[in-house]
């Protein structure tokens, strides 16, 4: 019988929306947080996760951003960094070129991204049957990591009808982090990784914007790397159990490497150039939390104004955008703080919520020990 038909544990889980709240155990930095502390802080954004874990060896699955409930129509301002290419965003092409974004953002494995790429092609050309006749194409934007470790990638276990209703049940509201969605079979510093995401509020006199980022966590980079709140608690947990490894099984290549997508998301009326700049901040984000992008990373971000829309009118014809560009530089150096620190607690975020998997081939990669890292915190003064 082919292993696909094996009685599965979970196939094609969507994530419900959960009762609101703060996905990090603890708050730092200069700004309040969103009252979920994730990307969806940001009016009108819209998550999905979809998750797949079948027999033994399939562990992966997608998330998916949707800057609204209809992107085709209500493009809105974005742009896209390639902070270390070895890795792959599908799209960027013509966010680059355009300045918008008219899809939504599915993250998978990486043998996955074109059945992904299906995926929002169906589901686009259901909203609107015109595309590719008398309208547009759409080009998807599919960003990957490689969860080889853990899963079967061959089996190219996420299909096009599963990414249709991932993007049929994305919503608002809080949603699930940790190893879900396309962080299933994921692992960072050692540990299991996944998505996490963080939000971050502008006060009123700057405007009161909000700032969200949610990251699917692969970065694979060293524990002694990891520092949490300038605390460096990955070289205080050589004792807690590794990566567990079959005899003859290793890690090379870009998947001992890893990577991290990052996806951010704000309610400041931000051109590309602009959204660009902000998307920059995220890597001092990563590296407050230690990560140093290998040379085998593919670190890939986008970012996205949600108030800066230019809706589609016809073929290649788009409204004028709305929402004037922020021109008051202190605003956007908040933004650029904002950025930094949310990608910094998305990172954590991931960590926190992310819990032991053992995939293929008896793998096992585990939690980190969530109370033992905050007893070290504490200890710190890091958190009260």
């Amino acid at each position: 019988m082919p292993r696909r038909l094996f009685p599965t544990l979970l196939a094609a889980v969507l994530s419900l929306p959960l009762a609101a709240r703060a996905a990090l155990p603890f708050h730092f930095g200069f700004f309040a947080s969103g009252p979920l502390d994730g990307i969806t802080d940001v009016p009108g954004v819209l998550v999905g996760n979809l998750t797949k874990v079948e027999g033994s060896d399939i562990r992966t699955g997608a998330t998916a951003v949707l800057p609204n409930a209809d992107p085709w129509n209500e493009k809105v301002a974005a742009a896209f960094l390639a902070f270390n290419g070895n890795g792959e965003m599908t799209g960027t092409h013509w966010i680059e070129e355009s300045g918008y974004l008219e899809e939504p953002i599915v993250l998978t494995d990486t043998l996955d991204v074109g059945r992904a790429d299906d995926g929002v092609v169906s589901w686009q050309v259901e909203k609107h049957p015109n595309i590719g006749r008398s309208d547009d194409v759409p080009l998807p934007v599919v960003a990957e990591c490689d969860d080889q470790l853990l899963n079967d990638i061959q089996a190219r276990a996420v299909s096009e009808q599963d990414v249709v209703r991932l993007l049929d049940g994305a919503h608002s509201g809080q949603f699930e982090r940790g190893s879900v969605g396309a962080g299933t079979g994921m692992r960072a510093f050692d540990f299991k990784g996944g998505i996490g995401s963080a939000s971050r509020v502008l006060p009123a006199s700057l405007g009161g914007y909000t700032v969200g980022v949610l990251v699917n966590d692969n970065t694979s980079s060293t524990r002694e790397q990891l520092t949490i709140l300038g605390v460096p608690v990955g070289r205080r947990l050589q004792d807690v159990d590794r990566t567990m490894f079959p005899a003859r099984t290793s890690m090379r290549g870009r998947a001992a490497s890893g990577s991290i997508i990052v996806v951010i998301a704000t309610n400041a009326p931000l051109e590309s150039r602009q959204l660009r700049a902000v998307a920059l901040r995220a890597a001092l984000g990563m590296g407050r939390t230690g990560l140093t992008s290998d040379i085998g990373s593919g670190d890939l971000f986008v970012a996205f104004s949600t108030t800066r829309v230019y809706r589609h009118t016809g073929h290649f014809n788009l409204s004028a955008p709305s929402g004037e560009p922020i021109a008051d530089s202190e605003v956007i150096d908040e933004l650029y703080r904002a950025t930094a620190e949310a990608t910094e607690g998305a990172i954590y975020d991931a960590l926190f919520e992310a819990t032991t998997v053992t995939g293929q081939r008896g793998v096992t990669v585990h939690a980190m020990p969530r109370e033992r890292v905050l007893q070290m915190l504490r200890q710190a003064g890091a958190i009260p």
